[in-house]
């Protein structure tokens, strides 16, 4: 077992309502894919209430914005599934259910066994956003190798 594993946060701003006709779609699809990702290879884990899924985990002041978190075994394994599933055809729709966002995604390497909260998301979402991607925090575009854990 890998001494680091990847975390990811995504959040989106809804354009509506989780209980209006507009998400419907979104909605109804939410517990297929998070299914599909805990099932998928490379899944470590998922931020999420007695519900099932994070939706109603306050990710900000911004009662719009939802927020996706997990952790995966290496950023090969989060690649596949978010392109390479059915997730994509999540993805084809996201204009029709979220307003734009500059910075959504942000990817990061944890020590093996450690959960992000969603403010630490929120705080690594906000390091991309005031240097860029770094070794601290990256993209999928711009990705940053595991760094070596002292101890493990």
């Amino acid at each position: 077992m890998p001494a680091v594993h990847l975390a990811q946060v995504n959040i989106a701003r809804l354009r509506a309502p989780l209980g209006s006709p507009l998400l419907a779609d979104f909605v109804a699809g939410l517990e297929p894919i998070n299914a599909l990702a805990e099932s998928s290879p490379g899944f470590v884990w998922r931020l999420k209430d007695e519900a099932g899924d994070a939706t109603q985990i306050p990710y900000s002041d911004d009662p719009a914005i939802i927020v996706n978190l997990s952790v995966w075994q290496s950023v090969e394994a989060l690649r596949e599934f978010t392109y390479r599933t059915r997730h994509t055809d999540f993805l084809k729709r996201r204009r029709e259910w979220f307003t734009r966002l500059d910075f959504a995604v942000a990817l990061w390497w944890v020590p093996a066994g450690e959960f992000p909260t969603p403010a630490q998301a929120r705080a690594r979402l906000e390091l991309l956003e005031a240097r860029g991607p770094c070794a601290k925090v990256f993209t999928f575009g711009q990705v940053f190798g595991a760094p070596e854990i002292s101890g493990q």
